[in-house]
């Protein structure tokens, strides 16, 4: 699957790649326009609750955005989920569904990686069903006044927030194991919001998908 990803994602005009072997990430800037933005900025916002993690290691100040489980029934939603389907060719039966998150000033998601340790105490719980996350999808609803960026701390990337576009990667590497080396922060917004839609997918079919 990861290769069928790749390929068609790297043969998308307009498509920016990872040039190096150590991540397989995209950007594709504009995906979403602005009408389609801002409507998912009012679901977020209508509904959106203190974020949560399944490790903060021992610090409370970890991850601090808020987070929605977005309606995958509201034509927003749906028509998101579509897109990134046609764009990836990733099965929405095996993705989580999308979720928004909403950073304040001050507020940041510290290094962290979306897949869960093998070695976790809630490993089992997570993945004992659907298996692993493998890509994650995510999108910036807007720019910020300023901050915001996401920091892949080690390939030494940082990628600006621009509404509308969308980041891609691959959270395993080519053996299929966890790669370390997709590591990201969601670093400090320093004025204004930031508002961001996420999908995940999953080894197999999520339950609910």
């Amino acid at each position: 699957m990861a290769d069928t990803v790749y390929d068609r994602l790297a043969g998308r005009p307009g498509i920016q790649r990872y040039p190096g072997q150590k991540v397989q990430l995209f950007i594709l800037r504009e995906f979403l326009d602005p009408a389609h933005c801002a409507s998912l900025m009012t679901l977020i916002d209508e509904t959106r609750r203190p974020s949560t993690k399944a490790d903060d290691n021992g610090d409370p100040l970890y991850r601090t955005s808020e987070t929605t489980d977005l309606d995958p029934a509201h034509p927003s939603v749906a028509t998101l989920d579509r897109r990134i389907a046609d764009l990836t060719g990733l099965d929405l039966a095996c993705g989580e569904p999308l979720q928004g998150q909403r950073y304040d000033v001050g507020q940041e998601f510290k290094d962290h990686t979306d897949y869960f340790e093998p070695s976790g105490a809630d490993f089992q719980k997570y993945c004992a069903g659907c298996g692993q996350r493998t890509w994650t999808v995510m999108v910036y609803l807007n720019q910020p006044g300023a901050g915001g960026a996401t920091r892949f701390r080690k390939i030494d990337r940082i990628i600006r927030p621009e509404m509308g576009k969308l980041v891609a990667w691959n959270n395993l590497d080519a053996e299929g194991r966890p790669n370390g080396k997709t590591l990201h922060h969601g670093m400090k917004v320093r004025a204004g919001l930031k508002f961001i839609t996420t999908k995940w997918f999953r080894e197999r079919p999520w339950p609910n998908g």
